[in-house]
C-alpha cells in the first residue's frame, strides 16, 4: 500500500480528479438536463432552500390564494371516491333488495325482518351483508333517480377540482414566471456590478452556466415541485384520514407499503444518483476526446494517429455506454418497483376488503372507495420521493446564483462626482501604487506624463504591468495609492462611464458580434451617421475589403465572424475606435496575431486612428514602436526606462536587451533553418533544394 493511500484512503489520482472536473463541466455546458438530474448538492440546504422560497414573498398572497384553491381541490377530489361508493351501493343494494323476491321474501319486507329471517334459518354471513346494507325494502330495486343524482354529484366534484387544479397551475405558473424574471434581472445588474478582477478569477463557462443552466434548472423545480408538494402533501393527509374513517385494518394493510417504498428510495436512490454522476464524468472525458480530435484534426492527419484517436474514443465511448447503461437502468427501475409495491397493496386491500364485506363488516363501495384511496395513497408518495432529488439539484443550482449575487461590487460612483472637462487629453500618473494581492506589490512608485498627440509605447516581460496600467487608466481596479489624472481631473473623482467615454480601445483578440459590419463598427458610437461610418472604414482600410463583399457594410458577420480574416476583423475593431472619436487611444497587442503584410496595413490604419490623440501602445514586437514618441520599459510593475527608441538603444540597458534578444532569437533560428536546408541539399535528401535554398537566403 502506498503512502498516499495510508495517509488518505479516499485520496483520487490527478486522472481522476481530471475525470470529475471534465465531467462537472460536461454538466455545466450541458443544454439540457431534462434526461437526467444534473448531480450537485448544495453546501448549506437549508439556507439555500429557505433563501429560493424567500423569492416568494413579493407573491405571497398570490400564493396563498393557489394554495387555498389547491386545497380545495384536493379536498373535492379526496371525497370523490366516497361519494361515488354510494353510486356502488345503490346499485348493488338495488339489485340485492330485487333478487330478495325470488330468494322468497315478500315484496315490502323490511331490512330487519330479512335479517331475523336469515340468521333463523342459519345463514348468519348473508344476514349480516343484508344487515351492513343501507335502508331498504326487498322489491324496490335500484333506485335511478337517487343513482343520477350521486353521479351527477361526482361529475360536478371532478369538474370542480380540475378547474381549481387549473387555476392553482395557472397562479404558480405565473408566480414562477414572474419571480424568475426578477432573479434573471437581478442576476444581469449584478454581472454589471461587478468589478474585472471577478472575472479574472472566474471561467466564463462557469459564469454562462449561472446565468442560463442554472437559471433554467431552478424554474423547472420550482414549477414542477411547488404545486406538487402542496396537493402531494394535502392529497396524502386526506386520504389517509378517510381510509381510517372506513377501516383502520385495511389502512394498516395500506401503510405497509410505506417501509418497502423507504428500502426502494433509499437503495436504490444513492446508487441511482452515484451512477448519473459517473456518467456525467465519462460525457466530459468524451466530450474532451471528441473536442481535442476536432481541433487538432490536422495535426493528426499529419501524425497518420487517426487509428489510434478511433481505438481511444472507441474505448471512451464503451465506458460512457456502460455508465449510461447503468444509470438508466437503476432510474428507470424504479417505476416498476413502485408500481409493484402499489399492486401488492391492491391485492391486499381487494383479498382483505372482500373478506370484512363477505362479514359484513364493510359495504362494497366502502372497497371500491378504499382501493381508490389506496391508488392515490401511493401516487403522491412516488411524486413526493421523485421531488426530493430534484428539489435538491435545484437548491443546488439556486446556491450557485446566490452565489453569484453575494459577490463584492465595485464601489459605486459618487453621487456628486464633478462633470468631466473638455480637455486635450493630457494623461499624468502621479505616484501610482497598486497590487492585485496585498502580500505582492505589482506596481510601487510610478509616475509619468503623457502630453496630448504623443504616442507612448510601453514594453516589458510577461508579467511587467504592462496591461495592467492601461486597467487603471480605464479604472477597471481601484488604486492602492497615488492617482492618475485625465485633463487635470483625479479619474477616481470621475464616474467610470465619463472616464471610458473618452477611451478607445483596440484589443489584441478582435471581438465582432453577429450583425452587419456597418452595425459594428457603429458599437463604437451609437449616435454615429453613415457617413461617419464610411469615413472611419475609409481612414482605417476597412473600406478596401467592403466592396469586395456580396452586400457591402451591410454584410451580416456571422457569430464567430468567420466570413471575414483575422486582419479585417482587427480593421474593423480599429475602424469601431476610430468613430467613437476618443481622447485616449489604448491598443493592446493590436497586430501580435496576424501575419506581416497585414501587421503594416494596421499599423497604417492606427497611424490615422493616433493622430491627435494620446496613445498607448503594448507591443511585444518591438518593431512595431519604433516611431513612439515615448518608450516606457517596464519591470516588476516599475517603469525603469523611458526615452525614445534611440535614446534607449544608447543607453544599452534594459531596452537594449531586450530589443537585441529578440532579433538575435530571429536571426538565429534563420541561421538553423538555412544550415538546415543547406544539409539537406548536400544529402540530396531535399526537395527542390535550389528553390529552397533561394527563399531561405533571400529570407536571411
Amino acid at each position: 500500500m502506498s503512502d498516499r493511500t495510508k495517509t488518505n484512503p479516499t485520496a483520487i489520482s490527478a486522472e481522476e480528479q481530471a475525470e470529475i472536473e471534465a465531467g462537472e463541466a460536461a454538466r455545466l455546458a450541458a443544454d439540457d438536463w431534462s434526461g437526467a438530474v444534473a448531480p450537485g448538492k448544495a453546501n448549506d440546504f437549508g439556507r439555500a432552500f429557505g433563501r429560493l422560497l424567500g423569492m416568494l414573498k413579493p407573491h405571497a398572497l398570490a400564493f396563498t390564494i393557489a394554495s387555498v384553491l389547491g386545497a380545495l381541490g384536493v379536498v373535492i377530489t379526496v371525497f370523490a371516491p366516497k361519494v361515488l361508493a354510494e353510486a356502488t351501493n345503490l346499485i348493488f343494494e338495488g339489485a340485492a333488495s330485487a333478487g330478495l323476491v325470488s330468494a322468497g321474501f315478500p315484496p315490502g319486507t323490511s331490512q330487519e325482518q330479512v335479517v331475523e329471517a336469515l340468521r333463523a334459518a342459519g345463514q348468519t354471513d348473508f344476514a349480516d351483508i343484508i344487515a351492513a346494507m343501507g335502508d331498504f325494502e326487498v322489491g324496490a330495486g335500484i333506485d335511478f333517480t337517487a343513482l343520477s343524482q350521486v353521479l351527477i354529484l361526482v361529475l360536478l366534484m371532478y369538474f370542480a377540482a380540475s378547474v381549481l387544479g387549473w387555476l392553482q397551475g395557472y397562479i404558480i405558473n405565473v408566480i414562477m414566471v414572474r419571480a424568475m424574471y426578477r432573479l434573471r434581472e437581478q442576476v444581469e445588474e449584478k454581472v454589471n456590478r461587478l468589478p474585472l478582477s471577478y472575472f479574472d478569477r472566474v471561467q466564463r463557462g462557469e459564469l454562462i452556466s449561472r446565468v442560463t443552466n442554472d437559471i433554467d434548472n431552478i424554474t423547472q423545480t420550482m414549477q414542477q415541485s411547488l404545486s406538487q408538494a402542496l396537493t402531494s402533501v394535502l392529497t396524502v393527509v386526506g386520504v389517509l384520514a378517510l381510509m381510517f374513517s372506513i377501516s383502520w385494518q385495511l389502512s394498516l394493510v395500506a401503510l405497509i407499503s410505506l417501509p418497502l417504498m423507504a428500502v426502494i428510495f433509499g437503495v436504490i436512490g444513492p446508487k441511482s444518483q452515484k451512477a448519473f454522476g459517473a456518467q456525467w464524468r465519462k460525457v466530459g472525458r468524451l466530450n474532451a476526446r471528441v473536442e481535442e480530435s476536432f481541433s487538432g484534426h490536422a495535426l493528426v492527419k499529419v501524425f497518420g494517429r487517426e487509428h489510434a484517436s478511433l481505438e481511444a474514443f472507441k474505448a471512451e465511448n464503451e465506458e460512457l455506454y456502460e455508465a449510461s447503461f447503468k444509470a438508466q437502468f437503476l432510474a428507470n427501475i424504479m417505476m416498476p418497483a413502485m408500481m409493484f409495491i402499489g399492486n401488492l397493496t391492491y391485492v391486499g386491500i381487494a383479498v382483505f376488503g372482500g373478506l370484512m364485506v363477505a362479514t359484513g363488516q364493510l359495504r362494497l363501495g366502502d372497497v371500491q372507495a378504499f382501493i381508490q384511496y389506496s391508488q392515490m395513497f401511493t401516487q403522491p408518495l412516488s411524486q413526493l420521493g421523485g421531488m426530493a432529488a430534484v428539489v435538491q439539484s435545484g437548491t443546488a443550482s439556486a446556491e450557485r446564483v446566490f452565489e453569484l449575487l453575494d459577490e463584492d461590487e465595485q464601489e459605486p460612483d459618487a453621487a456628486d462626482a464633478p462633470a468631466p472637462v473638455d480637455g486635450d487629453g493630457t494623461i499624468e500618473f502621479d505616484h501610482v501604487a497598486f497590487s492585485y494581492h496585498p502580500d505582492r506589490p505589482l506596481i510601487r512608485d510610478l509616475s509619468f506624463r503623457v502630453t496630448p498627440g504623443q504616442t507612448v509605447a510601453i514594453v516589458g516581460p510577461t508579467g511587467a504591468g504592462k496591461t495592467t496600467l492601461v486597467n487603471l487608466l480605464q479604472r477597471f481596479y481601484e488604486l492602492d495609492g497615488g492617482r492618475i489624472l485625465l485633463n487635470g481631473q483625479d479619474i477616481a473623482e470621475l464616474t467610470r462611464h465619463d472616464v471610458r467615454a473618452r477611451t478607445g480601445m483596440v484589443l489584441q483578440d478582435p471581438w465582432l458580434f453577429a450583425g452587419t459590419i456597418r452595425e459594428n463598427i457603429r458599437y463604437g458610437r451609437a449616435d454615429a451617421t453613415d457617413e461617419e461610418i464610411v469615413a472611419a472604414a475609409k481612414a482605417t482600410y476597412v473600406d478596401r475589403f467592403v466592396h469586395s463583399l456580396p452586400d457591402g457594410y451591410d454584410t451580416v458577420l456571422d457569430e464567430d465572424a468567420a466570413n471575414v480574416s483575422a486582419g479585417e476583423k482587427q480593421l474593423v475593431t480599429i475602424a469601431r475606435a476610430f468613430v467613437s472619436q476618443p481622447s485616449v487611444l489604448i491598443l493592446d497587442e493590436a497586430t501580435s496575431s496576424v501575419d506581416t503584410r497585414t501587421e503594416l496595413l494596421l499599423q497604417q490604419a492606427m497611424n490615422a486612428l493616433r493622430q491627435g490623440r494620446t496613445s498607448f501602445v503594448i507591443a511585444h514586437r518591438l518593431s512595431t514602436i519604433r516611431d513612439a514618441d515615448l518608450i516606457l520599459v517596464m519591470e516588476h510593475g516599475d517603469i525603469v526606462e523611458k526615452g525614445s527608441h534611440d535614446e534607449l538603444i544608447a543607453a544599452k540597458g534594459a531596452y537594449y536587451r531586450l530589443y537585441n534578444s529578440q532579433f538575435e532569437q530571429a536571426a538565429t533560428d534563420l541561421d538553423a533553418e538555412l544550415a538546415e536546408v543547406q544539409g539537406q541539399v548536400e544529402t540530396g535528401d531535399a526537395d527542390e533544394p535550389e528553390a529552397e535554398t533561394e527563399a531561405d537566403t533571400a529570407k536571411v
